[in-house]
């Protein structure tokens, strides 16, 4: 089995390894041009984002060449699942690939506008995790099929968002005196998109996953409209995981 996956604060990353089999980062492979998978099983592993599949995610679907009987599809959310689950199969459906499961999990949401941190990590217990990662489990070992029902309006919505995808979202971000040029952020940018010199400099292909803010050590990133100044990466993750995934 292989897993496909994208991370920015790491619970992409541990719904993988929780899974099992191979896995390979999607932003890696994207960099590589490695793009052809064929295995028993081939999941894709990914946060939901604006009611969707990450825009770097349906780049990689665009270019790889899957071959498996079963394809399964696992999206982590922390509020908002919207029609990510139409999505995907819109997206296997345009490139020549059929999803055999897929499943949204809830677990701790990273956007700083809108959530506080703190509350979200403290109420982790209530989205009964582990108990529903066990479930998602247990169905991808006996191959069992599985596409959640959207509905009409969660795809308009995600449509709508869609059209007002904001390409210049890191000009929300700025960076307080007490950054130490350390390059944490550099480094887990998916697609390159930080360069440090002596602070960080934002080019213009941001993915809105504020990896870079939520795993900077100083917590000198700061987005506007924040909730809380907590950060969060998953705690069965490390930041030399999330560095290795993304750089």
């Amino acid at each position: 089995m292989k897993i496909l996956y994208f991370t920015s604060t790491g619970n992409s990353l541990y719904v993988s390894k929780k899974i099992g089999g191979e896995y390979y980062s999607i932003p890696k492979l994207l960099k590589e041009n490695s793009l052809d998978f064929e295995d028993e099983k081939i999941g894709i592993v990914f946060p939901i984002y604006n009611g969707g599949v990450p825009k770097i995610v349906e780049e990689f679907l665009n270019k790889v060449n899957i071959k498996s009987k079963y394809i399964f599809g696992v999206a982590t959310y922390g509020a908002f699942s919207g029609s990510a689950s139409a999505h995907l199969l819109e997206i296997g459906s345009r490139n020549g690939f059929k999803f055999s499961y897929i499943k949204e999990i809830l677990m701790v949401d990273n956007y700083l506008p809108g959530f506080d941190m703190n509350k979200q990590i403290q109420g982790q217990a209530k989205k009964k995790i582990e108990e529903n990662l066990m479930i998602i489990i247990k169905d991808i070992e006996a191959g069992n099929k599985y596409i959640k029902k959207g509905s009409n309006i969660m795809e308009f919505i995600r449509k709508q968002l869609e059209k007002h995808y904001n390409t210049n979202f890191e000009k929300n971000f700025s960076v307080g005196n007490n950054c130490n040029g350390c390059k944490v952020c550099e480094k887990v940018c998916p697609v390159d998109n930080i360069k440090v010199e002596h602070k960080p400099v934002f080019k213009n292909n941001c993915q809105h996953c504020l990896a870079c803010i939520q795993n900077c050590p100083q917590k000198a990133i700061i987005i506007k409209k924040e909730k809380s100044e907590a950060r969060f990466i998953n705690e069965n993750i490390k930041l030399k995981e999330i560095i290795d995934s993304n750089n």
